[in-house]
Protein backbone atom coordinates (compact mmCIF):
# COMPACT_ATOMS: atom_id res chain seq x y z
CA UNK A 1 0.00 0.00 0.00
CA UNK A 2 1.36 3.48 -1.15
CA UNK A 3 2.11 6.09 1.86
CA UNK A 4 -0.74 8.89 2.15
CA UNK A 5 -0.07 12.41 2.23
CA UNK A 6 -2.01 15.85 2.92
CA UNK A 7 -3.70 17.24 -0.70
CA UNK A 8 -5.62 20.41 -0.66
CA UNK A 9 -7.08 21.56 -3.69
CA UNK A 10 -8.22 25.69 -3.36
CA UNK A 11 -9.85 28.08 -5.94
CA UNK A 12 -10.95 31.47 -4.69
CA UNK A 13 -14.36 30.08 -4.13
CA UNK A 14 -13.93 27.16 -1.85
CA UNK A 15 -11.77 24.55 -0.69
CA UNK A 16 -12.72 21.27 -3.26
CA UNK A 17 -10.02 18.49 -1.58
CA UNK A 18 -8.94 18.50 1.30
CA UNK A 19 -7.11 14.93 2.92
CA UNK A 20 -5.04 12.60 2.92
CA UNK A 21 -4.66 10.76 -0.76
CA UNK A 22 -2.13 8.23 -1.85
CA UNK A 23 -0.92 10.04 -5.50
CA UNK A 24 -2.18 13.37 -7.12
CA UNK A 25 -1.45 13.91 -10.76
CA UNK A 26 -1.11 17.36 -11.31
CA UNK A 27 -0.96 19.76 -14.37
CA UNK A 28 2.50 21.67 -14.13
CA UNK A 29 3.16 23.84 -16.70
CA UNK A 30 6.51 21.70 -17.78
CA UNK A 31 4.18 19.06 -18.20
CA UNK A 32 2.38 16.47 -16.06
CA UNK A 33 3.40 15.56 -12.36
CA UNK A 34 2.52 13.09 -10.34
CA UNK A 35 3.03 13.75 -6.40
CA UNK A 36 3.63 10.80 -3.73
CA UNK A 37 4.02 10.92 -0.31
CA UNK A 38 8.11 11.82 0.27
CA UNK A 39 8.29 14.13 -2.99
CA UNK A 40 10.82 16.14 -3.09
CA UNK A 41 10.05 19.59 -2.30
CA UNK A 42 8.95 21.92 -5.22
CA UNK A 43 7.20 24.92 -6.13
CA UNK A 44 5.23 24.77 -10.24
CA UNK A 45 2.85 26.72 -12.12
CA UNK A 46 0.32 24.81 -13.23
CA UNK A 47 -1.43 24.74 -16.35
CA UNK A 48 -5.46 24.60 -17.28
CA UNK A 49 -5.72 20.95 -17.40
CA UNK A 50 -6.94 17.85 -15.09
CA UNK A 51 -6.15 17.07 -11.74
CA UNK A 52 -6.55 13.59 -10.81
CA UNK A 53 -6.88 12.83 -6.93
CA UNK A 54 -6.01 9.01 -5.85
CA UNK A 55 -7.29 7.88 -2.26
CA UNK A 56 -5.76 5.37 -0.07
CA UNK A 57 -8.63 2.84 -1.21
CA UNK A 58 -8.01 3.60 -4.97
CA UNK A 59 -10.73 5.96 -5.75
CA UNK A 60 -10.11 8.65 -8.26
CA UNK A 61 -11.61 11.76 -8.60
CA UNK A 62 -10.75 14.75 -11.08
CA UNK A 63 -11.11 18.72 -11.18
CA UNK A 64 -10.33 20.92 -14.06
CA UNK A 65 -8.29 23.45 -12.97
CA UNK A 66 -7.28 26.56 -15.06
CA UNK A 67 -3.65 27.65 -13.52
CA UNK A 68 -2.46 28.39 -10.53
CA UNK A 69 0.43 27.05 -8.28
CA UNK A 70 1.58 24.12 -6.59
CA UNK A 71 3.51 24.10 -3.32
CA UNK A 72 5.17 20.86 -2.68
CA UNK A 73 6.76 18.94 0.46
CA UNK A 74 7.44 15.89 1.58
CA UNK A 75 4.55 15.32 3.65
CA UNK A 76 1.63 17.68 1.27
CA UNK A 77 0.90 18.99 -1.73
CA UNK A 78 -1.20 22.14 -1.73
CA UNK A 79 -2.36 23.61 -5.05
CA UNK A 80 -3.72 27.09 -5.18
CA UNK A 81 -5.78 27.23 -8.79
CA UNK A 82 -7.17 30.33 -10.23
CA UNK A 83 -10.08 28.26 -11.08
CA UNK A 84 -11.39 25.13 -10.09
CA UNK A 85 -14.37 22.63 -10.46
CA UNK A 86 -15.07 19.46 -10.13
CA UNK A 87 -15.66 17.45 -13.67
CA UNK A 88 -18.80 16.58 -12.94
CA UNK A 89 -19.53 20.24 -12.30
CA UNK A 90 -17.82 21.39 -15.16
CA UNK A 91 -20.17 23.99 -17.61
CA UNK A 92 -18.71 23.64 -21.28
CA UNK A 93 -19.27 27.04 -21.91
CA UNK A 94 -16.79 28.61 -19.49
CA UNK A 95 -14.13 26.78 -21.85
CA UNK A 96 -15.54 28.15 -25.05
CA UNK A 97 -15.87 31.45 -23.62
CA UNK A 98 -12.26 31.44 -21.92
CA UNK A 99 -11.18 30.54 -25.64
CA UNK A 100 -13.25 33.09 -27.46
CA UNK A 101 -11.67 35.78 -24.78
CA UNK A 102 -7.88 34.69 -25.58
CA UNK A 103 -8.62 35.00 -29.08
CA UNK A 104 -10.14 38.64 -28.62
CA UNK A 105 -7.07 39.48 -27.17
CA UNK A 106 -4.65 37.86 -29.43
CA UNK A 107 -6.30 40.55 -32.32
CA UNK A 108 -4.51 43.14 -29.95
CA UNK A 109 -0.99 42.17 -29.16
CA UNK A 110 1.78 44.58 -28.88
CA UNK A 111 4.50 42.55 -28.71
CA UNK A 112 5.72 38.67 -29.49
CA UNK A 113 5.84 37.74 -25.47
CA UNK A 114 2.38 38.86 -25.04
CA UNK A 115 1.02 36.67 -28.79
CA UNK A 116 3.28 33.92 -27.15
CA UNK A 117 1.97 33.76 -24.10
CA UNK A 118 -1.74 34.05 -25.64
CA UNK A 119 -0.87 31.33 -28.06
CA UNK A 120 0.36 29.13 -25.08
CA UNK A 121 -2.43 29.61 -23.41
CA UNK A 122 -4.80 29.05 -26.50
CA UNK A 123 -3.43 25.73 -26.91
CA UNK A 124 -3.74 24.43 -23.35
CA UNK A 125 -7.74 25.81 -23.63
CA UNK A 126 -7.95 23.81 -26.79
CA UNK A 127 -6.09 20.65 -25.42
CA UNK A 128 -8.25 20.61 -22.57
CA UNK A 129 -11.69 21.28 -24.43
CA UNK A 130 -10.75 18.02 -26.39
CA UNK A 131 -10.29 15.98 -22.75
CA UNK A 132 -13.39 17.27 -20.92
CA UNK A 133 -15.53 17.38 -23.87
CA UNK A 134 -15.00 14.25 -26.26
CA UNK A 135 -16.33 14.61 -29.42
Amino acid sequence: MADSFNFELVSPERLLVSGSVSEVVIPATEGEMTVMANHAPTMTTIKPGIVTVKTADGKKDRYVVFGGFADIIPTGCTLLAESAVHVDEFNSDDITRRIDVARKELEHVKSDDQKFGIETYLAELTTLQGIVMPV
